[in-house]
């Protein structure tokens, strides 16, 4: 399943998720469908995870039979595939995707009954063609890394739905968009049924010409909902039903919290209170799934933050998946959301109409779930020079476009250098005091100094806004233990957080922290022999980055308690 609840109950979904038929291959991998494939593999899952396959970079192709009993349109939904696709049907070709992180569609009418080959083209390597996915801080897998579904749908069906809660002196408010489509040969019309809780509305639809989608808009006013909060975690199902000629031909289904997230001078605020965020950064990465964690797997991480007394997580540096998402609703654990973007070079053939698909597909993928508070992108990126600048004016304006109603930011690293922090609601900042900028007790002296230049004319518009310190942190190998506390040490990580949380959970200026990071992740290799030569100085021993607080397989490093001490401490106070 691509949610953790199932989206219809009239429409027919069938998971196509199981073996499938595979052939990894090199290079190109050409762009003849093959006609064999002399394995399988499991989908979803990374295929870096097949002991062959360890350190893949090119193309896999995947076939799987599918069966129509009679004439009519499928819908075939990915929840992810790293990092391009090229999808065939019978031979030919019918969709293009690329990102590894966001969903995408394939929608093929009026196919005739019985059995059709489906064949997924699936590439993971670096070049002009991909300027989000480069060599990085973070591995790039490939596969099919999420679940797959497949939709039966008439000629107009239901294909998204967002909703905004609002709230008056009156109470709580559900304003509702829909979008319809249309993939038949005529213009069809039909009557659209929205209800939550116990308030419905009904709207006739304009006439949807053939190939088009319209949007309707309306408002529901639900009684006595409980507001959406870390403490109250209380969720509503919105139900949307497509009627034609009294019959309901389609429905579409999604979980909302009635909650609003706003930003007042220096405050964010949650339903009207201040909001303290503590947390972490999380890459969705394991040593035995890669990025396809499976759904118990995100349910042990969210487990290790409520042990820690977390209420934060940013979802670095990408769109994460669904189902980790929807747990986050269910556990009240409020999110950072962000398009794919980590020092991405801006000048790639492909970067700006990338990041904007990436941005789009994010925002209305992800649009309807209330523990996303706030919208990012453009991780570490230029902020200085000209180019830089309206870069992030676009793209950080394009995040507002899509939803005036979250606050946005990005994370920068750039310090006093930095020109786009106007574009943003929110400051965010990576500062690494203690690993590569100085010793940890020139935390505090650091801070004050930031914000000196924050409050003043000379920031450009980042006065006066909440402050988030994104990332902050060491590295420290497992189980390396000295008790002078010297760096890639358990102990000295130990003394960078204790002195960074000391500082920054406890200073009026500061709305919130993200440690960098959850969990020990791997790195690319290739292409980055300088930066991640394991000898030296801040490289990248065992091709993983080290900062986590808990290793690659979850277990507890020295400064959990540290962190767990300080988390806790903050949520009594």
């Amino acid at each position: 399943m691509i949610r953790t609840f199932n989206e219809h109950l009239l429409r027919p979904v069938s998971s196509l998720d199981g073996l499938w038929d595979f052939l990894p291959v090199g290079g190109s991998g050409g762009t003849e469908v093959p006609e064999l494939y002399p394995r399988r593999i499991e989908v979803p899952s990374a295929w870096e995870t097949l002991p062959d396959l360890r350190g893949f970079r090119g193309i896999g192709w995947y076939r799987k039979t599918i069966r129509l009993a009679s004439k009519g349109n499928l819908r075939l939904v990915f929840g992810g595939v790293s990092h391009t696709a090229t999808v065939f049907v019978d031979g030919q070709q019918t969709g293009h995707h690329y990102d590894a992180f966001t969903p995408f569609d394939v929608v093929l009418p009026h196919l005739e009954s019985g059995e059709h080959e489906l064949v997924v083209k699936v590439d993971n390597t670096f070049g002009d063609h991909s300027a989000l996915h480069i060599p990085n801080d973070y591995y790039t897998y490939g596969g099919i890394t999420r679940s797959v579904e497949l939709h039966e749908v008439g000629d107009l069906f239901l294909d998204k739905l967002f909703a905004t809660p609002k709230r008056d002196e009156s109470g709580w408010s559900l304003s509702c968009r829909v979008r319809i489509r249309n993939i038949g040969q005529t213009a069809r019309a039909g009557t659209l049924c929205l209800s939550v809780v116990d308030h419905s509305a009904t709207l006739d639809l304009p006439e949807v010409a053939p190939g088009a989608s319209v949007e309707v808009e309306t408002e529901l006013f639900p009684d006595s909902v409980e507001t959406w909060s870390s403490e109250t975690p209380v969720l509503y199902m919105l139900e949307a039903r497509l009627m034609r000629d009294g019959i309901c031909v389609d429905d579409k289904r999604d979980r909302v919290g009635f909650r609003e997230i706003r930003v007042e001078g220096p405050a964010l605020l949650l339903n009207s209170e201040p909001l303290r965020l503590r947390g972490f950064n999380r890459h969705e990465d394991h040593p035995q799934f890669g990025c396809a964690v499976p759904p118990a797997g995100m349910a042990l991480d969210l487990a290790i933050f409520e042990d820690l007394h977390c209420n934060f997580l940013r979802t670095s540096h990408y769109p994460n998946d669904q189902r980790l998402l929807d747990m986050c609703d269910e556990r009240g654990i409020y999110v950072w959301e962000e398009s794919h973007s980590r020092q991405t070079p801006f000048q790639k053939p492909m970067f700006d109409a990338q990041i904007r698909q990436s941005t789009i597909e994010m925002v209305e993928n992800h649009f309807n779930h209330p523990c996303i508070l706030m919208w990012g992108s453009l991780n570490e990126c230029d902020t200085k020079s000209d180019y830089g600048v309206e870069v992030h004016r676009e793209v950080l304006g394009l995040l507002k476009q899509l939803d005036s109603s979250r606050p946005t930011t990005f994370a920068g690293h750039l310090g006093t250098s930095d020109r786009c922090l106007g574009f943003a609601d929110i400051v965010s900042w990576n500062i690494y005091v203690g690993w590569y900028l100085g010793q940890p007790e020139r935390t505090a002296a650091d801070l004050e100094e930031r914000l000196r230049w924050l409050d003043s004319p000379e920031s450009l518009g980042g006065a006066n806004k909440p402050l988030i310190i994104s990332e902050f942190g060491a590295g420290a190998i497992p189980g390396v233990r000295n008790p002078q506390a010297d760096p890639w040490s358990e102990e000295f990580q130990c003394v960078v957080l204790d002195e960074a949380l000391k500082v920054y959970l406890n200073h009026p200026r500061v709305t919130g922290a993200a440690i960098w990071q959850f969990c020990d992740v791997r790195v690319t290799r290739e292409g980055n022999s300088e930066t991640y030569n394991a000898y030296s100085a801040m490289g990248r021993p065992r091709c993983m980055n080290n900062k986590g607080v808990v290793d690659e397989y979850r277990r507890p490093k020295l400064s959990y308690e540290v962190v767990k001490r300080h988390f806790q401490s903050f949520q009594t106070d």
